[in-house]
C-alpha cells in the first residue's frame, strides 16, 4: 500500500505533515521531554518572544482548570530576544525540526526590530506573529481586531523579511475574514487561527476572579466548535495556506480542521493532558488516508459540503 503524501508548504517552509506544535505548550523545544514526539512534527512554535524580558503576570493562579478546557493567563513570560539569539535557538536547533519562532511586540516598531535582529539567523522557518497583543499607540487595542491595523504591520513586515510571515490571528475581532483577507493583501504567507477566547471564572465563596490578573484566554475542546467554524470562514476568504488550532483533542478532531480548509494544525491545551498526543495525531490522519483517501492530504483540505440552509440566525 502506498504511504499517503502528507507534504504541507506554508511559504518556502516546506513540513513533511501538516501538524505543529503551538507555541506556549512546550517553551522552546528542549523542556518537552518527548524528543521523539518532536522529530516527527511538521514544525513546533517556539514560545513568544518579546524584545526585552518579560517577568509576565503577578505570581498566583495562571491557570484554571474549566469544563473542557482551562483559562490560562500567563502575561508572556519570556526571557527576551537575547536569550532566544544565545540560548534558547542554538538548543532548539538540534532538535532537527522546522522551528517557528512566535513574535509579540506592542508597537509596529517593536515588531520590525524583531525581524530586523532574526534575519540571518539560521535555522528559523517561519515566524508566527502574535497578533492579539496590545497595541500600545491604539489605546492598548489588539493589533489583530481591525484589518487596517492588522494589514498594516504585516506589510511593514514583509518589507523587511523574505521569511514566511503567518499572522496568529484573534477569534475576539468582528469580522475574521476580513482581518485575514488585509494579512493576505500585505504580503502573509498563511494564517494561524484561532488564538484563545477571553473568557473569566468567579470563584463563588471569595466572589473574586480565580485567575489572578481576572481575565485570560480559554483554550481546550470547549472551543473547538467555534473554531472549526472560524477556520471555515477565513479559508473561504483568503488563498494563502490557513492553520487551524483550537481544541484538537484528538486525530478526528484535528481532520475536521483540515476538512473545513485548514493546510495545517496545530495541537496545544492536548499535550498537557498526554505528551504523546501529537503522535497519536499524526498516526491517525495516516490511518484516515490510508483507509479512505485522499492520497495526497492536500486534496483532503476543504472538501466540506454544506447542508442547505435552513431556518432561523445563522452565523
Amino acid at each position: 500500500m502506498t504511504s499517503p503524501n502528507l507534504a504541507v508548504s506554508i511559504g518556502s517552509m516546506r513540513m513533511p505533515n501538516p501538524v505543529m506544535l503551538a507555541s506556549g505548550i512546550i517553551g522552546y523545544g528542549p523542556e518537552y521531554a518527548q524528543p521523539a514526539v518532536l522529530s516527527r512534527m511538521g514544525a513546533i512554535v517556539l514560545k513568544s518572544t518579546t524584545l526585552a524580558p518579560r517577568a509576565g503576570n503577578e505570581p498566583g493562579a495562571r491557570v484554571v482548570e474549566t469544563p473542557a478546557g482551562m483559562l490560562n493567563s500567563i502575561g508572556l513570560e519570556n526571557p527576551g530576544l537575547e536569550a532566544l539569539l544565545e540560548e534558547k535557538l542554538p538548543e532548539a536547533r538540534k532538535l532537527g525540526v522546522n522551528l517557528v519562532v512566535s513574535l509579540a511586540g506592542q508597537t509596529e516598531e517593536e515588531f520590525e526590530e524583531l525581524v530586523r535582529r532574526l534575519e540571518g539567523v539560521p535555522g528559523i522557518a517561519a515566524l508566527e506573529l502574535n497578533i492579539s497583543c496590545p497595541n500600545v499607540k491604539r489605546g492598548g487595542m489588539a493589533f489583530g481586531l481591525e484589518p487596517q491595523v492588522a494589514g498594516s504591520l504585516v506589510g511593514r513586515l514583509r518589507r523587511v523579511t523574505g521569511r514566511p510571515l503567518i499572522p496568529k490571528l484573534t477569534p475576539n475581532a468582528a469580522d475574521l475574514p476580513a482581518v485575514a483577507r488585509a494579512c493576505e493583501e500585505a504580503g502573509a504567507d498563511g494564517v494561524a487561527l484561532i488564538n484563545t477566547i477571553a473568557g473569566m471564572a468567579i470563584d463563588i465563596n471569595s466572589r473574586r476572579p480565580k485567575l489572578g490578573a481576572n481575565f485570560g484566554g480559554l483554550s481546550g475542546p470547549a472551543i473547538k466548535p467555534a473554531a472549526v467554524l472560524r477556520v471555515y470562514q477565513v479559508a473561504q476568504a483568503v488563498r494563502v495556506p490557513v492553520v487551524g488550532m483550537g481544541g484538537i483533542w484528538d486525530a478526528a478532531d484535528a481532520l475536521e480542521f483540515l476538512i473545513a480548509g485548514a493546510s495545517a494544525v496545530e495541537v496545544g491545551t492536548a499535550v498537557f493532558v498526554d505528551p504523546h498526543r501529537p503522535l497519536d495525531i499524526l498516526h491517525g490522519i495516516i490511518a484516515f488516508l490510508a483507509g479512505q483517501g485522499p492520497a495526497d492530504i492536500k486534496d483532503l483540505v476543504g472538501t466540506v459540503q454544506l447542508n442547505p440552509p435552513g431556518e432561523g440566525c445563522a452565523p
